[in-house]
């Protein structure tokens, strides 16, 4: 248990999604979010805490969509992990470096797990760009994968709802809120948390995820502080460090 004002977490991932950063836009970056996360980021770091971040593409290019507009499945999802690079070159305003799964020396390093954890305790927000490299995996299963490679304490779920529900709060009222849940359960209901790999990643490497509303300002600060914030999956229901 972390001592009185100590962070409850000394080394986290973020997993954002490319939505988040188009803010209320239908696409694209917006730059006013950007600016929101990267204060929000720059808070953490002072408290100590090594900060890894994957991003997503969605708001520029999803494989998926492009497959069923009749495009190659595995070309659609290399464009899209190339989007998750152009996300992540946006300048973030503390010390970042950009590790990428897809090797393009002239705008990232190449993703190697020892000067990742360098970068990481030296006190720099390590970007984690193109996924795991490979088509068909998500992003959500890329962040689980290099959180587990950097030894990540928790995998911190960015999320336009306030946690884990047992439908969609936005079209079902009777929609209840679930403060914390199992990795088993989580699959064996389909709860809308992450892709089923990203999950049974995290279950079989014991990390625990939380799921958290990205929109309310102070929400990083306070899940890393130790707050009861959104909604917990881990190996035990009852406890957020599995």
């Amino acid at each position: 248990m972390a001592q009185a004002g100590a962070p409850a977490y000394r080394r986290v991932l973020l997993k954002l999604s490319g939505e988040a950063l188009a803010g209320g836009q239908a696409y694209g970056i917006e730059p006013d979010t950007i600016g929101r996360i990267a204060e929000e980021i720059r808070e953490v770091i002072a408290m100590g805490v090594q900060v890894a971040v994957v991003i997503g593409g969605g708001n520029i290019f999803r494989g998926i969509a492009a497959s069923a507009g009749g495009m190659d499945r595995a070309t659609g999802d290399y464009m899209g992990m190339l989007a998750t690079v152009i996300n992540a070159i946006e300048k973030a305003g503390v010390p970042t470096r950009v590790l990428s799964a897809i090797e393009m020396r002239a705008v990232a390093e190449p993703y190697i797990r020892r000067r990742a954890m360098r970068h990481l305790e030296k006190g720099r927000v390590v970007v984690f760009a193109a996924g795991t490299g490979n088509p068909f995996f998500t992003t959500d299963t890329a962040g689980a994968l290099r959180a587990v490679e950097i030894g990540a304490e928790v995998f911190l779920k960015a999320s336009k709802v306030d946690g884990i529900y047992t439908a969609d709060p936005a079209k079902d009222p009777t929609a209840v809120k679930l403060p914390r849940v199992g990795y088993i359960e989580a699959l064996n209901r389909g709860l809308a948390v992450m892709d089923t790999t990203a999950i049974s990643l995290c279950m079989d490497n014991k990390l625990p995820i939380v799921v958290f509303d990205l929109t309310r300002r102070g929400n990083i600060r306070r899940i890393v502080a130790g707050e009861a914030v959104g909604s917990v999956v881990s190996g035990d229901a009852t406890s957020p460090k599995g």
